[in-house]
């Protein structure tokens, strides 16, 4: 964390000043804004936060409840969205109250004594080390706290306005917000009044009922595969060896549990197989009492037993996999002909188990990818095109989820008599680990990611996929770091610059782009960083230079990797680092030892791949990204 560049600071520092709208924020919802979000669910909140790094951007999220959500239904967090916290700047926070996964134990009958389950194995949960975050459990209500504070903390102050509900809404094309929302008090002195509220876009974020999605003619289409679970939070005592551990449990008489720990040592969630849904039910399952899930329960987990104490919240679902035709409110006939005025995130968009812990971490990305594109083309930094990329990166990820999750919520309701193998469901939990961990989120090719023509330069590294960090020495203080973790959401492009073999201070290709990427009126700073703003205002440029730290000096080191900031014009020094002889980034990650410059968005995806002879291509890359800034 850096801070005191714009002079001294002895409060928390996480609480950055605020800035335009963030100055004079009225308490009152306005009847203009830039950006209405509707919902302040995962994909609502982190959009709200996102956006709150653009101070001049007006966003308000309105919310039905009349305070924050309490009990949240989600509560698996994968390494992907820890990452993303990271980036949010409470990944450390979060995990340190979170319950942490580390292994997952399999149960099935026990050969011998069929009426008994036995573990069948213990794998290890991440062991090919997708990821340095941890896989995590913690309540939904905490991730939306943290949203809320780096919601609040970040320079435009904004919070939830609770007790709005989304009532209608109807594109005008009329004026600078062409968008018309009506809203009903949901709570206080006004309830049941309405107000309509103008913006420039919407965000509707309102779950999988979402009335924005029903007000630009979206539907979700899928099928319901009448296999029905009752879930419940408990406090509990019980014989059952694993209650710590995540575990999936398959019994011989065909019913299935998935045990998932919760946070605070006692808590845990159960899914408890109530099996096929006669045709015609009209979800009369919904109705079983929970007692009956718990006689469920005890008979799966035979020979132990399970005493349950308290239950702190309980659900009887259908599985359901259902997705949106598009994720905005132009139709296929009008797509290059408008832009969007309206998006659909999260819930909204798609639905499907709760078994594979995704949910949550989908919409969150959902969310972000929003976020960030409305912060720049509201901030005059891209052109309204690139919002179209929105439903052409999302959809594709929600398909491919809808997918994933119907193979793993049909295998995990088998009976175990129709298994393969006892092992089976292991298998496929090891095999397709990186999926649900969120890494194999891949974007095609657009505005904002190249085709691949120097893809093996940083292999390492793959084009549309998000960058996976290594570790460097910062050679400012000579700390051993993770070069990704200081990539925060603060709506900004990072290029990293790795060098040529030559030693700094020497002629390099490195320094010959350093002077170009510093000094040239074609370079991305030169074309479109606003006038008189810092040169890292748009691009936070980082050097790795394959030597060990003794050999790098920061005197020898360009100009351009050593970027001045803030009022006082203070030198950031900590932009630099050398290689972990014993930890090679360029060995890791695949790097070039003729170097190679990795362009990533706001997001974590890598964008391009170029050699550092190929300024021509970044020029061009960013002209086609972003708009020239105002002179």
């Amino acid at each position: 964390m850096q801070f005191h560049h714009h002079g001294y600071v002895s409060t928390d520092p996480r609480v950055q000043p605020a800035a335009g709208i963030g100055l004079d924020r009225p308490a009152e919802l306005p009847d203009e804004v830039d950006v209405l979000i509707v919902g302040s669910g995962p994909a609502g909140m982190i959009a709200a936060a996102q956006l709150a790094q653009f101070p001049a951007v007006n966003v308000r999220i309105v919310e039905r409840r009349p305070g924050r959500l309490e009990i949240g239904q989600a509560d698996g967090i994968q390494a992907r969205s820890v990452e993303t916290f990271q980036a949010f700047g409470f990944a450390e926070s979060i995990t340190a109250e979170a319950y942490r996964i580390t292994k997952m134990s399999f149960w099935g009958p026990d050969p011998d004594d069929r009426t008994r389950i036995i573990r069948t194995s213990n794998p290890e949960d991440d062991p090919a080390g997708i990821s340095e975050f941890p896989h995590l459990i913690v309540n939904q209500a905490r991730v939306l706290d943290y949203f809320a504070q780096a919601a609040l903390n970040a320079p435009g102050r904004v919070k939830p306005d609770y007790g709005f509900e989304f009532a209608g809404l109807r594109v005008t094309g009329e004026g600078e917000h062409p968008v018309e929302v009506t809203l009903k008090h949901s709570a206080g002195e006004r309830l049941g009044e309405e107000r309509v509220i103008r913006a420039k876009y919407v965000v509707g974020a309102d779950g999988a009922r979402s009335g924005v999605r029903s007000a630009i003619g979206c539907t979700l289409a899928g099928q319901s595969a009448n296999h029905a679970w009752g879930v419940m939070d408990v406090l509990a005592n019980t014989d059952f060896p694993d209650i710590r551990t995540k575990c999936a449990i398959q019994s011989a008489s065909g019913g299935n549990i998935l045990l998932i720990p919760r946070e605070g040592g006692y808590l845990f969630r159960m899914y408890v197989d109530l099996g096929e849904v006669a045709e015609g039910d009209n979800r009369k399952v919904r109705d079983t009492p929970m007692d009956e899930v718990i006689r469920r329960a005890n008979e799966i987990i035979a020979p132990y037993t399970l005493d349950v104490k308290d239950i702190a919240w309980s659900s009887i679902y259908e599985v359901g996999h259902r997705i949106t035709d598009r994720f905005d409110d132009v139709t296929p006939e009008e797509r290059g002909t408008r832009t969007p005025r309206v998006f659909i995130a999260g819930d909204a968009c798609h639905t499907h188990s709760a078994k594979a812990g995704q949910g949550m971490n989908v919409s969150m990305q959902d969310g972000w990818n929003i976020g960030w594109k409305l912060g720049h083309v509201l901030d005059g930094r891209a052109d309204a095109a690139l919002l179209d990329t929105y439903s052409l990166e999302r959809q594709v990820v929600a398909q491919n989820l809808i997918d994933f999750d119907k193979e793993w919520s049909t295998l995990m309701a088998k009976p175990a008599s129709e298994l393969g193998s006892p092992q089976e469901v292991a298998e496929f939990y090891t095999r397709t680990m990186e999926f649900p961990a969120g890494f194999m989120t891949e974007y095609e090719s657009s505005m904002i990611v190249s085709g691949e023509p120097h893809q093996e330069l940083a292999t390492g590294f793959p084009i549309g996929k998000r960058f996976k960090s290594a570790r460097g020495v910062k050679v400012a203080d000579t700390n051993p770091v993770h070069i990704g973790h200081f990539h925060t959401a603060d709506g900004r492009w990072r290029i990293y610059a790795f060098a040529d073999a030559a030693r700094p201070g020497a002629a390099s290709a490195i320094a010959d782009w350093a002077e170009w990427i510093q000094r040239d009126p074609s370079s991305p700073i030169a074309v479109h960083t606003p006038a008189g703003a810092d040169t890292s205002a748009l691009f936070d440029i980082r050097a790795i230079y394959q030597q060990p730290h003794g050999e790098v000096d920061l005197n020898d080191v360009p100009d351009a990797f050593k970027p001045v900031v803030g009022p006082f014009e203070l030198v950031n020094l900590e932009n630099v680092y050398a290689t972990l002889p014993e930890e090679d980034i360029f060995d890791i990650r695949g790097i070039s030892r003729d170097g190679a410059v990795v362009v990533v968005r706001p997001d974590h995806y890598v964008a391009h791949v170029l050699p550092l002879t190929a300024t021509a291509e970044l020029a061009a890359f960013f002209r086609g990204a972003l708009l020239p800034a105002a002179r």
